[in-house]
């Protein structure tokens, strides 16, 4: 069975350890902008974000309805379902002759605790051509499942990397 690390990486000056996240998640408001690029546009475009931590996670960033382009968001049957923030809807994002099924996410009806992203939209960095937290380009967070964004700002190891299966 895989364990968690005994020792996070060390956290740099104006850096946080995801190992430093709280279980069970939260949801906090971001000070800074959060832009989504796919086919050659902006999908999304906010200064009003939310994100969620947790644990051993980079954040995932969640984008008011306002500040998305709905006309490239069109919704799928996916449904999931996490044990924090309840059931969960997917979107495939059409941009340009661009086309990513099931690329971003929403919460129509959050748990209690995670009202702040009622009709938020989320997106797979993975999935999406790149996205920047102030004029930072975000990475994606390793694994298929996990939708966080790694920045210079954050440190690991971060769930969804080789070995975290266990985690």
């Amino acid at each position: 069975m895989d364990t968690r690390p005994v020792e996070p990486l060390p956290a740099g000056p104006d850096q946080e350890s995801v190992w430093s996240y709280p279980r069970p998640p939260i949801v906090e408001l971001v000070s800074k902008r959060i832009r989504v690029e796919f086919g050659g546009i902006d999908v999304a475009d906010s200064m009003q974000a939310w994100r969620v931590i947790e644990t051993a996670s980079p954040p995932v960033y969640y984008i008011p309805r306002g500040d998305v382009r709905m006309d490239c968001l069109s919704p799928t049957d996916r449904r999931t379902f996490c044990e924090w923030k309840g059931a969960a809807a997917y979107w495939t994002v059409r941009a340009g002759d661009k086309m990513a099924p099931n690329a971003a996410w929403s919460y129509s009806e959050p748990s209690n605790g995670f009202h702040k992203i009622r009709d938020c939209f989320a997106f797979y960095r993975s999935l999406m051509d790149a996205c920047w937290v102030d004029e930072v380009r975000a990475l994606p967070q390793p694994g298929r499942f996990y939708g966080g964004w790694i920045t210079p700002d954050i440190v690991g190891p971060f769930k969804g990397e080789p070995g975290s299966e266990g985690w």
